[in-house]
């Protein structure tokens, strides 16, 4: 008679949606500088700050920060029209994110400053590049962003890191030795955004084969095909 075999445990569909919150935002020497602007409104050096860094480098996280303590408004640069504009007034505070993700809406982005100009408002903007890279061709608009407050962020290094995921796991109630962190940290894409996105995996592995994470574990989630683009299989 062949061996049963061994049952699945079907890993359970909660949900883990972002955590955007202060007390979830983990600090580190890549992004410390960008945390003391956010955190030093109102009083900051321009009326409009630039966050610009690789994806995954905390830029939303930080934008929520902010945008819960102004009550700003949250929009994507590919949605930034003429239209969006007076929504600046009912709110003096505005965040445009992505910016430079496709194609800069040059006139709507000018008029958005010059509205928050005219309120004494805020606006903050989050892109890959600086200001100084985007192809504007508008000069007027290009002379307003020189007036921008810019702080880059980097990409996290090994101990920004290893604190993230060290908080993914406890989010989930869970605790990883750490030779698997160290596993994990050296062969991971350097972002935060691939974080959250191996943990869940992890986890979710883990639940469907009844077992904790361990380095051959690890091993075999990291070699699935796609998951060098943070496109790991779907368990059910």
């Amino acid at each position: 008679m062949n061996a049963a075999a061994a049952p699945q445990q079907l890993p359970l569909a909660l949900a883990h949606a972002p955590q955007y919150g202060r007390d979830a935002f983990v600090s580190g020497a890549s992004n410390i500088a960008a945390l003391r602007l956010i955190e030093s409104w109102p009083d900051w050096p321009a009326p409009i700050v630039l966050l610009s860094g690789p994806a995954g480098s905390g830029k939303t996280h930080l934008a929520h920060i902010w945008a819960r303590r102004t009550g700003a408004m949250i929009v994507e640069g590919a949605g930034l029209s003429l239209a969006t504009v007076p929504e600046m007034g009912s709110r003096g505070a505005m965040v445009v994110e992505d910016v430079d993700a496709v194609a800069i809406p040059e006139a709507a982005l000018f008029h958005l400053i010059n509205r928050a100009k005219e309120l004494s408002g805020a606006l903050l903007l989050t892109a890959q590049r600086p200001a100084e890279q985007w192809p504007v061709t508008l000069p007027d608009l290009r002379s307003r962003l020189r007036l921008a407050a810019p702080v880059t962020l980097g990409a996290p290094d090994d101990d920004l890191l290893r604190k993230v995921i060290v908080k993914l796991f406890a989010d989930r109630q869970l605790i990883v030795e750490r030779q698997v962190l160290d596993f994990l940290i050296l062969r991971m894409e350097r972002s935060l955004s691939f974080a959250a996105l191996l943990v869940k995996a992890l986890d979710s592995a883990a639940l469907a084969a009844g077992r904790r994470i361990t380095r051959p574990l690890a091993a075999a989630v990291l070699a699935e095909p796609g998951a060098e683009n943070g496109e790991f299989a779907e368990r059910q």
